[in-house]
This record gives C-alpha cells, sequence and structure tokens, in this order.
C-alpha cells in the first residue's frame, strides 16, 4: 500500500484515503478565487509543524502578498522555504519590459525552468508547491515544449520521492490533459452560484489518483478562519432495524400501550401533523426518557430557538435541570440556508460518534428540505441522513409539519415516509363545539400497535393521552365525526 501524506486538510484525508500518496505529484485545478492557494500553503504549513521540509516556488503572486493573505488565518510562511519567481520579485522596480525581437517564450521560458529545477536540487524538500503551472504554460513556446518541460519535473520530483501539488488554472482542454496525463492525481476545486437560492457553493472532487482508491463525488467546503474545511460526502446504505434492543418509553403510559410498549430502540420515527399540533413537544417526550435512563442525545432545530423550546418543555414539566445537567441533551440551532447535507451530517455524526448521542430529533423535516434545496435531491440527503442513523443503531425522531389542518392525509409531502420505521398521526379535530388534538399510530415495522384514536393534551404536569376513543371517524380526512353503525 502507497505510503500516505497527511493534506493538514479537515475532511480531505478520509476522501484520499489517507492522505496524498507519498512522493507523487498531484495537480490542484481550480478558477481564480476557488481555494487553491489557501489549501496547498495549508499542506505546507502542517508538514512544517511535523518537521517536514516544504518549498513554495510563487510564479504569479510575490511572498510578501502571500503573507499577508494568509495573516487573517494567522498563519505565517515561517518554515517554509519561499522561491519568489513572481514578476514583482524579478524585475526591477518600476522596471516595464516589452520584447520586441523575440517572443517572451523564447525569452523567459528556459530560464524560468532552470531556476525551477536547481532550486528543487537545492533545497531537496519533501513537500512542494508550485503556484501557479499556468504561467509556465504562457510562457511556453508551444503545448509540446511545455508537456515535455512538465514531464521531466514531475520525472525529477518523483525520482526525489518528493511529494508535490502543482497549482494551476483550469483553460484550454489540451492544457488541462496535458497537465492531468503527467500528474499522478487531479483534485479540481469548484466555485458556483447556487440555481435556486443565491449562495455560494464550494466543492471539491478528486478526478484521478494514480494506484490509490479516493471516495467519488463532490465534498462541499468552506473557507473559515483556520482555513479549508471538507466536508466528505459518504453515502450509506440503509438497513433494516435491529428486532430485541429494548424499547423507548414516552413517560406516558397511555402513549406507549397506545405504540404496543413504546418505540424500539435503533429505529426512525417520524411524527407528523399541522402547526402547533405538539409534534415537537411529543419528540422531546421521548429524549427526556432517554436522558433520564442516562443516554445522551441531541436536538437539531431548523426553525425554533432551542431557549424558545427549552422554555416551552419546562413549562410543561417534560424537561427539568437533571435532563441537562451534564451537557446530556444537546440543542443545537441549524441555519438553514446557509448549510450544506453533508456538513450538517458532519455534525450529527460527530454527537453520534463523539459525543456518544444514542437518540436524536430532527425539527423539522420542513427546516432540513430548505437546506437541502440547493444541493441537490432532498429524498437522496434524507435517506443518507436515515441511513447512517441506522448503521450506528440510533433512535431518531423525525418532526414533520404537513401543509394543511385538515383535508386528505399526507404523511409528509416530499415524498419520503418510506423512510422511517414508525409513524405518529396527530391531528387537529372538531368534537362538539371545542378543537381538540388525536393522535394515531399508522405504521410501525417491528411490533404490533394499536390503530385505536386516542385524545392528547399537553398540561403542566406534562403529557395526558385518554382512552381509546369509540365512535367517531374521519380521522385521517380531518374531518371527525360521529359514527353511524350503518356508515361503511
Amino acid at each position: 500500500m502507497t505510503a500516505r501524506v497527511p493534506s493538514g486538510v479537515p475532511g480531505l484525508d478520509p476522501i484520499l484515503s489517507g492522505g496524498f500518496p507519498q512522493g507523487r505529484t498531484i495537480l490542484v485545478l481550480g478558477a481564480a478565487g476557488t481555494g487553491k492557494t489557501i489549501l496547498s500553503l495549508q499542506w505546507l504549513l502542517d508538514g512544517a509543524k511535523r518537521g517536514e521540509k516544504g518549498l513554495l516556488i510563487t510564479l504569479a503572486e510575490p511572498a510578501s502578498e502571500l503573507e499577508k493573505g494568509i495573516a487573517s488565518f494567522g498563519w505565517a510562511l515561517k518554515g517554509i522555504e519561499v522561491f519568489d519567481l513572481s514578476p514583482l520579485a524579478t524585475l526591477p522596480t518600476q522596471a516595464f519590459e516589452e520584447y520586441k525581437v523575440f517572443p517572451p517564450a523564447e525569452v523567459e521560458e528556459i530560464p524560468v525552468w532552470k531556476k525551477i529545477s536547481q532550486a528543487i536540487a537545492e533545497k531537496k524538500p519533501r513537500r512542494l508547491v508550485l503556484d501557479s503551472v499556468s504561467i509556465l504554460r504562457a510562457m511556453s513556446y508551444d503545448p509540446y515544449q511545455f508537456r515535455k518541460n512538465v514531464l521531466a519535473l514531475v520525472g525529477m520530483l518523483n525520482k526525489m520521492g518528493c511529494t508535490a501539488l502543482l497549482v494551476a488554472e483550469p483553460h484550454e482542454a489540451e492544457e488541462e490533459r496535458a497537465l492531468a496525463l503527467a500528474a499522478d492525481g487531479v483534485i479540481r476545486l469548484r466555485r458556483e452560484i447556487g440555481p435556486i437560492r443565491v449562495l455560494e457553493l464550494r466543492y471539491l472532487t478528486v478526478e484521478k489518483l494514480r494506484g490509490s482508491d479516493y471516495l467519488p463525488g463532490l465534498h462541499p467546503f468552506r473557507i473559515t478562519g483556520e482555513g479549508i474545511v471538507v466536508f466528505p460526502h459518504v453515502v450509506y446504505a440503509l438497513q433494516e432495524a435491529k428486532p430485541g434492543r429494548g424499547r423507548l418509553s414516552s413517560g406516558a403510559a397511555a402513549l406507549d400501550e397506545l405504540l404496543g410498549g413504546g418505540v424500539e430502540l435503533g429505529t426512525s420515527t417520524v411524527i407528523s401533523g399541522p402547526t402547533g399540533v405538539g409534534k415537537t413537544t411529543v419528540g422531546l417526550c421521548f429524549l427526556a426518557t432517554a436522558v433520564a435512563q442516562g443516554c445522551r442525545a441531541a436536538v437539531y432545530t431548523f426553525e425554533e430557538a432551542p431557549q424558545s423550546m427549552l422554555a416551552r418543555a419546562r413549562a410543561l414539566g417534560i424537561l427539568s435541570e437533571r435532563h441537562l445537567r451534564g451537557g446530556r441533551l444537546l440543542f443545537r440551532y441549524v441555519n438553514p440556508l446557509t448549510l450544506y447535507p453533508d456538513e450538517f451530517l458532519a455534525l450529527v455524526r460527530q454527537d453520534v460518534e463523539e459525543n456518544g448521542c444514542a437518540v436524536v430529533m430532527i425539527d423539522s423535516v420542513h427546516g432540513y428540505s430548505l437546506a437541502m434545496e440547493a444541493f441537490g435531491d432532498l429524498a437522496a440527503h434524507t435517506q443518507n441522513l436515515v441511513a447512517f442513523l441506522q448503521s450506528h443503531e440510533v433512535t431518531s425522531f423525525w418532526i414533520n409539519e404537513v401543509e394543511h389542518i385538515t383535508g386528505d392525509l399526507r404523511l409528509t409531502e416530499l415524498g419520503i415516509s418510506y423512510l422511517f420505521d414508525n409513524a405518529i398521526l396527530m391531528r387537529y379535530a372538531e368534537m362538539g363545539v371545542q378543537v381538540v388534538r388525536l393522535i394515531g399510530c399508522l405504521k410501525k415495522r417491528l411490533g404490533p400497535f394499536q390503530t385505536a384514536l386516542r385524545e392528547i393534551r399537553f398540561t403542566e404536569k406534562g403529557l395526558w393521552v385518554g382512552e381509546p376513543l369509540t365512535g367517531v371517524t374521519g380521522f385521517l380526512t380531518g374531518h371527525v365525526r360521529p359514527w353511524r353503525p350503518n356508515e361503511r
């Protein structure tokens, strides 16, 4: 197996199966402003921390300007050898030259290539960044000369065992092919504006990694105050929930009775209903029971501030200080307008794998869909998150708001109800001269449940669920009315 050189970029090493292949040359492609230089310098600085000798050869931006640019990240080029071949470094002050007899390529090409090879031979770096190869292409007399020199440079680096990143901007297809053929790997950075919402989207993709496996797909990334952070797009397969792991109680005996003893551990449950019917509160009841039993749980809210949700749960007696003690119940507010799907998955994965959360609640599916809207198919992203939680045997609750208070039944309006093991439906009903809340179970894959409907109320003492209702019909249509024996 090829040895790896860590990238120093959070999230990138899993995509590269551990890092850049040692002693290989990688082409980093991207238009201006995509973050190529930041990624390359982040890798060099990581090498400096590890005691590996690094060399930066810059042909476009002067080293002094690079220093100013990376200062915002708290970085400095200390510990990295810099060979500045930029025009401002090689020309005398205020010297503006034009070649009138010979083309620029014939005057500058050979000296520059020689200077680069001499610097590499003299410094003998373990890590090299050449920024940017596009400048060398502009200096070359023709594509053949450029390819010949690039191949010679790559051969020299491979012979030395130097791991190198060649930074370039995508131009003509012929140039790109020449670079891609010479390099052992190709990584492309993309920056675009979302077609649905006017948001900046950044992606990284591996197009080639010779002799090595890698994670395919578009991997979103952000440029943060500490550099680039990548969120790998990992695809998980749906799995069947395993029976026999026990059940999670709601804390209300009558609701547990309706659900055949509670919700099976490791399953996914959608709680669906119109606005204000109490979906989130029912979900919090399950989480409060889990925390009281010593589990860790997390709530991801896309719409309501955690403080508001927490205050309401306290007022109803569902949550108290003992539930929140020691950080056993996490509340995370997520802005749905600025989040990548894989970024949210990374947050959930951290809470599950590192913080030990065994129960989670997504509030709500509608808010989650807003977050996913600009990044592809909602069902695919939702399925991937459900599959991840299943693979780690996490019990999950998904709060879903239906648009209509009454009318024909739709468990979800996004076509994703097939993903969930259990389905709880809550609705308003008019009984007599009062509006009441009703709850029922429509689906439960791993166990029996009652088909009867029950009234549900939220009091100062917590959740109250009544006895099974008889003599009424129309729950699924939203028009509850007395049932007559001759009706069918």
